[in-house]
């Protein structure tokens, strides 16, 4: 039977519907109003803070199919509509008050506004997606988007190697998992998730196939969140960006690939799980991430590598909650991911406020920044607090979810070197809290653009008050899967 989609679908469709209509009215706006970027600055601040609004409305909706049944409106997909306006939202305006981007040699800005429009409408669609087409195409509009705005900073020789080598890696992954996504049609004959479900259940795939099937997708989609081994282009690629961009890459992609990598793995393959040592896999996957990515850290001079580093590993914590396929690991990812938006851009937001100053990314030049930047190295701390999972920060609460659902799933080795890795990201952290208080040089005091001290501050808050009053957000979080239809 064939699903025509209809108009009232547009009415569950209106975040992802804003979206894609800013980035045309922001294109437009470019154009009409030439070198005058707050004109697509305002349209594409308009249009995040209204698709946030209508993402918040949301939150309570009921399960629903929409477009022809490709696209889930439910509590998951309404979850990270809301991560995704609100990380949109806040990079429109802390890349406003950024000299990479801004900067009086630098032409067509309006376009990088545009740009994270369409990027994050694409995002919001591939956390919706319950068919293999959509899965695809929206996988491939976030990836497209993704390797121009990596490469921004055309006269920059770092940008334009970072969006080669994205784009490179971003193929070959894109084709593996291309590969994968036909095996499973011919093994199914189904397009959309839940066929796939049910096709599985009946037993018309043998074992092997299905674990074949199974590594080839999750190998495109762990391009996509940085996975190790499919991690070699994370580190070059945010050095080499403009920062705001780099930052945007370390929370908005990520969350968007465990999105559809949750919707693809919990909706199709809980029958696999029994018949396939799943678990097993993504274990050894999981160590493999946060120990590589921690380790690689440490020899880190360079702040936004460190920090590129530092994504992966918090990848690695992240799919210990993956692991066995159940509501209460979701739950914990979903919270995890949530506070790893604030603290994680925070962070970002502040080596782009410092980079506007001093002009450098290197850690010996942050040298006395408490002093010359206090309150914007208190910031820092609290964000590098609550990445190392400290109390009474939000990383803390969000790790012990995490660690709490593998113990009770009775996997206390996996538990074990979680705890073992955090203490690593301990010394490379606290590496540049050092280097603000306790490596002395002389300097005139930094100036912080207003913007970003605003944003900085945005995120700080709840990355302190989360650490202490999370309930009503890890309800979020909870409610978002009793109402996920892939359960």
């Amino acid at each position: 039977m064939l699903n025509i989609p209809n108009w009232s679908d547009m009415g569950r469709f209106i975040p992802e519907a804003v979206f894609f209509c800013t980035f045309l009215l922001a294109l437009l706006g470019d154009i009409v109003a030439r070198k005058r970027p707050a004109v697509p600055f305002a349209i594409v601040l308009a249009g995040s803070l209204t698709a946030l609004a209508f993402a918040v409305a949301g939150l309570a909706g009921d399960e629903q199919t929409i477009l022809g049944e490709l696209v889930a409106v439910d509590g998951m997909a309404a979850f990270f509509r809301v991560i995704f306006a609100f990380v949109a939202v806040i990079t429109v305006l802390f890349s406003w008050a950024s000299e990479e981007i801004m900067g009086t040699g630098r032409e067509h800005k309006g376009e990088y506004y545009a740009l994270i429009a369409l990027m994050t409408g694409g995002m919001m669609v591939m956390a919706a997606a319950r068919d293999l087409l959509m899965l695809y195409l929206s996988l491939e509009l976030v990836s497209l988007t993704s390797y121009v705005m990596a490469g921004y900073m055309r006269n920059s020789l770092r940008a334009t190697e970072a969006s080669v080598k994205y784009m490179i890696f971003g193929a070959v992954s894109s084709g593996i998992m291309l590969y994968g996504l036909s095996l499973i049609f011919g093994l199914t004959g189904e397009m959309t998730f839940a066929g796939i479900r049910d096709a599985l259940a009946a037993g018309r795939a043998d074992p092997l196939a299905l674990l074949t099937v199974s590594v080839l997708i999750f190998a495109g989609l762990g391009y996509k969140i940085a996975m190790v081994p499919f991690h070699f282009w994370c580190p070059d690629v945010y050095e080499g960006s403009p920062t705001p961009v780099a930052g945007f890459f370390s929370v908005a992609p990520k969350a968007a690939g465990f999105a559809l990598l949750i919707r693809f793995f919990y909706t199709t393959l809980t029958p696999v799980v029994g018949r396939v040592d799943f678990p097993l896999l993504i274990a050894v996957l999981s160590v493999a991430t946060m120990t590589f990515g921690n380790l690689a850290a440490v020899r880190q001079v360079n702040v936004k590598r460190l920090l590129a580093y530092s994504s992966i590993a918090h990848v690695g914590y992240l799919l210990m909650g993956f692991l066995m396929l159940t509501a209460e690991g979701l739950q914990a990812i979903l919270f995890y991911l949530l506070v790893y938006a604030l603290m994680n851009l925070g962070a970002f937001i502040f080596v782009v406020a410092i980079n506007n100053s001093l002009k450098s990314e290197h850690l010996d030049d942050y040298a006395g920044l408490g002093y010359r930047a206090p309150w914007a190295a208190v910031m820092m701390i609290v964000f590098l607090f609550s990445l190392t999972g400290l109390p009474p920060t939000a990383g803390f609460v969000g790790k012990f979810y995490l660690f709490a659902e593998v113990i009770r799933r009775e996997w206390y080795w996996l538990a074990i070197v979680g705890v073992l890795n955090s203490v690593i990201s301990l010394f490379y952290y606290m590496k540049i809290a050092k280097a603000f208080y306790f490596t002395k040089q002389e300097g005139d005091p930094v100036r912080i653009a207003p913007m970003h001290y605003v944003t900085m501050a945005v995120l700080a808050a709840p990355t302190l008050a989360l650490g202490l009053y999370w309930g009503k957000f890890k309800a979020l979080a909870d409610r978002a899967i009793e109402h996920f239809g892939g359960m």
